[in-house]
């Protein structure tokens, strides 16, 4: 209510009319209400993201909850609405081709194949983890391929067919029941506090054992990367562009993306703050019931569900964990396609040129669908935050040359994305899919500590000897790039 009225200032919105209002195209453009606009938006970002990732987040203890406080306003929140506005004032582009615009051309070519394999490998993590659990619950002729080949047919239906026609119609009673779900667990919470009292706050690390036998779990940057979604997501910038073609005027941004966000922050807190109580053990075994049991995922899920709910929580669990992965699945692969259809300028009102793209997309996701569930996940929330940390980056150059503004104005996107950029490099040499100095001993952790503030560090050192020293010049530099959208049929 406050620091997203202060971002919303600093972008100053227009009154010029938005893609949807000047070139609708009744595919991908096509102007929906706020209260619409807002609940896709929401469940695109979404998904299980605040729930897994936050109960996963929950092993670390009561300091979780700062992480999704401050990192919900002031980098998430931040993230979001320039990445969605961007995308506005700029014909409704993907945001690999936005922060191509603002970051330069080698940027632009690696944020392209970066988007796509991301995005790729969201709509993968978004399959199995419903798949698996529906074919638990059904016979056994329907396998878990099986499952993930029908859930493939809908991802195809949804990535072709007009935004307005699934999306736009289904999305918003599904946001309504992630929301109901979340109040039910705050509520249920609160009223069980007499045998599951809330621990009081405090930074110490809870994390029950040692990861991988080799050191404890440092709360960074693991529990930074962990909780993503409920906190700052790369991913939610990919989405977003879906939403910035939609939207009638520039001023209902601040609470369709800005607002979203908060919402999925606040749902991230609940999560994590009924993980904390419900499987906090005061006789010393502390939070190991919640290690055991895998962290944020369905037996979680199903199990606080049902131990708070009732029966009633495990209907509601089940269509949770099984709903809302695959909505966030489906638009991901449609952002795919999206930035295809930007990168290489194809037409999306012709349907065999859709196709020509849908098609090998999801193919490729089911192939990926193949390997390690969990290494495809933990790969994607470092690729998560490191393309949150690139979008910071390409708004505080926005910012900082913005017409009318001030260049100190774009603190509010250098600081998170100079914060961003060490947690993303810091894990990068920490995590055991990564570099894996972390298994090195305390030597290792000390090496990826000062790589990741150095990088942190050069990083902001570029961005200050060059966009903030000489912003006419940057400005210059972009305004050049014009990211013009395909024309219409009647165009």
């Amino acid at each position: 209510m406050v620091y997203g009225k202060v971002v919303e200032r600093v972008f100053k919105p227009s009154d010029q009319p938005t893609p949807a209002i000047a070139k609708p195209d009744n595919v991908d453009y096509v102007p929906l209400s706020t209260p619409k606009a807002f609940l896709v938006q929401f469940l695109n970002i979404a998904g299980l993201g605040p729930i897994f990732g936050a109960i996963s987040g929950a092993l670390w203890g009561p300091c979780v909850y700062l992480w999704i406080v401050f990192g919900t306003i002031l980098a998430g929140g931040v993230h979001d609405f320039l990445s969605g506005m961007l995308s506005v004032r700029n014909d409704g582009a993907s945001i690999s081709e936005v922060t191509g615009k603002y970051l330069g051309t080698a940027m632009h070519n690696v944020m392209r194949v970066f988007s796509v394999v991301l995005l790729v490998m969201v709509g993968v993590v978004f399959m199995v983890g419903p798949a698996a659990l529906l074919a638990r619950l059904t016979p056994d002729w329907l396998n878990m391929q099986l499952w993930i080949v029908i859930i493939l047919i809908y991802y195809f239906c949804a990535t072709l067919l007009p935004v307005d026609k699934i999306i736009g119609k289904i999305y918003p009673v599904f946001g309504l029941l992630l929301i109901l779900m979340a109040l039910g667990i705050a509520a249920s919470t609160i009223y069980y506090s007499g045998e599951r009292p809330m621990m009081e706050l405090t930074l110490d690390n809870l994390y029950p054992g040692s990861l991988d036998n080799t050191s404890a779990a440092p709360i960074w940057p693991l529990m930074f990367i962990t909780v993503a979604c409920g906190a700052i997501s790369g991913f939610h910038a990919t989405q977003s562009p879906i939403v910035s073609r939609c939207i009638k005027s520039e001023r209902e941004g601040r609470r369709i993306f800005y607002g979203a966000m908060v919402a999925e922050g606040v749902i991230a807190l609940i999560w994590a703050a009924a993980a904390v109580a419900f499987f906090w053990n005061p006789d010393g075994s502390g939070l190991a019931a919640l290690k055991e049991i895998g962290g944020g995922n369905s037996n979680s899920v199903y199990e606080m569900c049902v131990g708070l709910l009732g029966s009633v929580g495990g209907i509601i669990a089940l269509v949770g964990v099984i709903v809302c992965p695959i909505t966030s699945g489906d638009t991901a692969f449609r952002s795919a396609r999206m930035t295809l259809f930007d990168w290489f300028k194809l037409d999306e009102k012709k349907i065999p040129v859709r196709l020509s793209v849908a098609v090998p997309l999801l193919l490729a996701g089911f192939g990926i669908s193949f390997l390690n569930y969990s290494v495809v996940w933990r790969y994607f929330s470092w690729a998560n935050q490191t393309l949150a940390m690139i979008v910071l980056w390409a708004g505080a150059v926005f910012l900082a040359t913005h017409d009318n503004g001030h260049k100190n104005h774009c603190w509010l996107a250098a600081a998170p994305a100079t914060f961003m950029s060490a947690v993303s490099v810091t894990y990068l040499m920490y995590a055991p899919e990564c570099l894996n100095l972390g298994a090195h001993g305390s030597t290792g952790v000390t090496i990826s500590y000062i790589v990741g503030i150095a990088a942190a560090v050069i990083f902001l050192s570029i961005f200050m000897l060059t966009t903030y020293r000489h912003p006419q010049k940057s400005r210059e530099r972009y305004e050049k790039i014009h990211l013009e959208r395909r024309p219409t049929v009647s165009e």
